[in-house]
């Protein structure tokens, strides 16, 4: 049984200096799957840290709007997709053509 670990959003928002209505625009632009969040979106599964970090990044380094990353977020998990879907085909393939 998988056990997963949280920390809060709070906690989060101290750490990396950022407001926590950040949060409330994640949610509201529905940018991270909902496994990311307790019921309660008080705190965050810490396997997804890293794509909170990513989007933090974006807002706050980079300047890109909500609207902005959710896109970025969609065209990312779409060459993700793509990239395995190849990788599936390459093996397929290779059955065929390996000596």
């Amino acid at each position: 049984m998988d056990k997963k670990t949280y920390i809060s959003i709070q906690e989060i928002c101290r750490h990396y200096h950022i407001p926590q209505s950040f949060f409330e625009e994640i949610k509201e632009f529905d940018i991270l799957d909902k496994e990311v969040f307790d019921e309660d979106f008080q705190m965050i599964n810490t396997e997804y840290l890293s794509d909170v970090e990513k989007i933090m990044r974006l807002r706050y380094e980079l300047n890109i709007n909500m609207e902005g990353i959710d896109v970025i977020n969609n065209l990312l998990k779409r060459i993700h997709t793509l990239e395995e879907e190849l990788n599936r085909l390459k093996k397929q393939i290779g059955i065929y053509f390996n000596e």
